[in-house]
Order: structure tokens, then C-alpha cells, then sequence
């Protein structure tokens, strides 16, 4: 039932992120092209289309590709933080 939960946490705060993106593209004030990747970052945890997209944007633009790896394994870093998932109860 955990398992759900930190799911559903996941999902929300990635897609958080890419919504505030849409909206950074349109208001100076927002760094849109960061929030989107940060939210992609988070989503291809739960996605593979997000991650095959991480993938291409690498791809095509090589010189930001250590600064994607750097901001993925910090991303991932704070999921491993969170307290492991207890099994079920008996």
C-alpha cells in the first residue's frame, strides 16, 4: 500500500515540475527549460518515454550531457534517501 503511495508522490511532484516548465517558457521569472528537466528526470523513474527523451536531448546536445548526469544522480540520491518500504504486515 506504501508502494502506492511513494508511486503516486513520484508522479505528482515530476509532473509538478514539468507544469511549472510550461509555465517558465512563458514568464520570465520561471526557469522553464530547467523545471522540464527536472520533472522529466523525476518521471523517467516511472517512465520510459521520459527517459528515452532525457536520452535524445543528450544526444543532441552533448555538451550539457554531464550537467544532466549530475542533476539525474542527484534526483535519484533523494529517492534513496527515503526510509525503505516496509513489507506487509502480518
Amino acid at each position: 500500500m506504501k508502494r502506492g503511495y511513494k508511486r503516486w508522490l513520484i508522479l505528482a511532484i515530476g509532473w509538478g515540475f514539468v507544469f511549472l516548465g510550461i509555465i517558465g517558457l512563458f514568464l520570465p521569472i520561471l526557469q522553464g527549460i530547467l523545471f522540464i528537466a527536472v520533472g522529466l528526470i523525476i518521471l523517467s523513474k516511472e517512465y520510459k518515454w521520459a527517459a528515452d527523451l532525457i536520452a535524445k536531448a543528450k544526444a543532441r546536445f552533448p555538451r550539457v550531457t554531464p550537467h544532466v548526469d549530475r542533476a539525474h544522480e542527484k534526483v535519484h540520491s533523494w529517492f534513496r534517501r527515503t526510509p525503505p518500504e516496509a513489507g506487509p504486515s502480518e
